[in-house]
């Protein structure tokens, strides 16, 4: 009999989540019926998005999420015993499953890349980062793209992409150490945003011409500051409000209407789910081409939330 651990809400969150919100238990999986397989986690993925979509369980429940997992077990010939997936199976050691919402990692997967990488910059993460720049903001070259958190894990590879695409990237962080990764990783400017006096004057030293780009994971009050540096026609990737999700205070105002209207500004909040398997697939490759080719995507970043151990 396998025993999992699993790690569950305990009580739901106000304010900053601690560790009182959770509470790890053991559970006995029971045998496997034809068509399943076990599946043991490698590496757990937590992410900003949970902080919100913790809402929708019940205390008591396992904390959702994605992890790399291998399959130890298997009564299904689709996955036989050792095959790699990344599985939603969320904050548990061991978990059983019928093969669906299972995907492989892609054959051309190299033996130097670490396996975390499928649940980082090749997998959700590296993706939403992907089709939020190339789709939603439609990035060409020659572009001025502005990033926030942008040494976090899709902010950082928004950052690569960009660049990779031929524009100036500008990125805020908040701390000196994250300003300094963001200049290894080939950003053209990049300020700590908890030290700089006015936040309103140097997104215009950084880019005097104003914005073509914004991706947006911080929301709250800097997105109305950057808004009203949009040039004409800008598009904005709202990917995030991490400003927001702890906070027990009534929200900000948002931007000017008016600046949206006269400056013909698109903006478009999007999950990576809306992209079908097919296409999310043909990303993951050029993603893993990317990868290959450009050091810095590699690295994963060390303030993200990242993977647990």
């Amino acid at each position: 009999m396998v025993r999992a651990k699993n790690w569950t809400l305990k009580k739901h969150f106000e304010g900053s989540p601690t560790s009182s919100n959770f509470e790890m238990k053991t559970v006995e999986l029971p045998p496997l019926k034809n068509e399943e397989i076990l599946l043991e986690a490698l590496f757990l993925s937590v992410d900003p998005y949970m902080r919100l979509a913790a809402k929708r369980l019940k205390e008591g429940d396992t904390m959702m999420g994605g992890q790399v997992a291998r399959v130890v077990e298997s009564k299904n010939s689709a996955f036989p015993t050792g095959t790699v997936v990344v599985a939603p199976s969320g904050w548990t050691t061991h978990s059983i499953s019928d093969g669906k919402q299972l995907e492989k990692l892609p054959a051309e997967w190299p033996d130097t890349l670490p396996l975390s990488l499928a649940v980082g910059t090749l997998g959700m993460t590296g993706l939403t980062a992907y089709f939020g720049l190339l789709d939603i903001c439609g990035v060409k070259g020659g572009e001025t793209v502005l990033v926030n958190a942008a040494a976090g894990a899709v902010g950082s590879v928004v950052g690569q992409i960009a660049k990779i695409k031929g524009c100036k990237v500008v990125g805020a962080a908040g701390s000196d150490d994250k300003v300094a990764h963001l200049k290894k990783l080939g950003f053209d400017v990049a300020f700590n945003y908890k030290t700089i006096k006015s936040l309103e004057e140097t997104l215009k030293k950084a880019s005097p011409d104003g914005y073509d780009c914004y991706f947006d994971n911080v929301g709250g009050e800097f997105s109305n500051v950057v808004i009203p540096q949009m040039k004409k026609f800008g598009r904005i990737a709202i990917c995030g409000a991490i400003s927001t999700y702890n906070s027990t205070r009534p929200l900000p105002p948002g931007p000017p209407p008016e600046v949206i209207i006269y400056q013909e500004l698109r903006m478009e909040g999007f999950l990576v789910g809306r992209w079908p398997e097919d296409v999310r697939q043909k990303a993951q490759k050029e993603l893993l081409k990317w990868v290959s080719e450009v050091p810095t995507m590699y690295l994963e970043p060390r303030w993200a939330p990242g993977t647990l151990r």
